[in-house]
């Protein structure tokens, strides 16, 4: 009896990693496909993703290549995280197609939401992040580059700090669904977040201070989102916790 236990458990657990493999191999099949097309349009991708930059550089002054390779693989890096992003929504649909059969019905009717909303939250991180960040941060650098020094930005480097600012806002943006997991888990409850907030508050400065370049100004562009996100976080969760308690009464 106990062999047979032994070998359906054996059995599941292999039929599980082959899932799990599948899952991956979906997944990064489509972040190849995305991929395809935006590498011959990879020049295109990283202007359009400089243009906050070269906007609020002088006259004289460009981007420039410090390495050889760096005009032709610089494009490409970039390509394939824009892949990457463009993908994430499938990507993550495989990780709950793989997840969810072990979840309840009731856990499933939360996980949706959730999942969408963190896709969703993560987009707009980005979005305010290029459109909203970028702009002020730049211009501000730009205004206080000391006389006599050009302000030429290697293009690598400026790949790597955008990418940073990127998933720094893109996660940041994530808090509310953070305080909704921590709520809906037992971990604390709407009261108890709204007793923190000072010590939230200093939190989210502290973390714009890490995350950000060191100027008072791209922390405060970080923090006070962060913050606000917290603050809807509560209100929903709130919201949530009065609805469940009319419902259970």
């Amino acid at each position: 009896m106990s062999d047979n236990s032994e070998q359906l458990a054996e059995g599941s657990l292999i039929s599980h990693l082959l899932e799990l493999r599948d899952r991956l191999l979906r997944a990064f099949i489509a972040v190849i496909v995305a991929f395809i097309p935006l590498a011959f349009f990879a020049n295109e991708v990283f202007t359009f993703v400089a243009t906050p930059l070269i906007a609020q550089l002088p006259k004289d002054s460009s981007l420039i290549a410090t390495s050889v390779i760096s005009p032709f693989m610089t494009p490409f890096k970039l390509a394939f995280f824009v892949a990457l992003f463009v993908a994430i929504p499938y990507v993550l649909y495989q990780i709950w197609a793989f997840v969810a059969p072990g979840l309840y019905r009731h856990e499933k009717r939360f996980a949706v939401p959730l999942l969408v909303s963190s896709i969703v939250l993560f987009y707009v991180g980005v979005v305010f992040a290029y459109f909203f960040v970028f702009p002020v941060m730049f211009e501000f650098f730009a205004a206080t580059t000391p006389k006599g020094v050009r302000m030429m930005t290697d293009i690598n480097s400026y790949l790597d700090f955008v990418l940073n600012m990127f998933f720094a806002f893109g996660f940041a943006f994530e808090i509310p669904i953070a305080v909704l997991l921590m709520v809906w888990a037992g971990i604390t409850t709407p009261d108890r977040l709204s007793a923190s907030r000072p010590y939230v508050i200093v939190g989210c400065f502290f973390v714009g201070m890490i995350l950000t370049p060191p100027d008072v100004l791209s922390q405060c562009l970080l923090a006070i989102p962060m913050w606000l996100l917290f603050e809807a976080g509560v209100a929903i969760a709130r919201v949530l916790e009065r609805r469940d308690e009319a419902n259970a009464a």
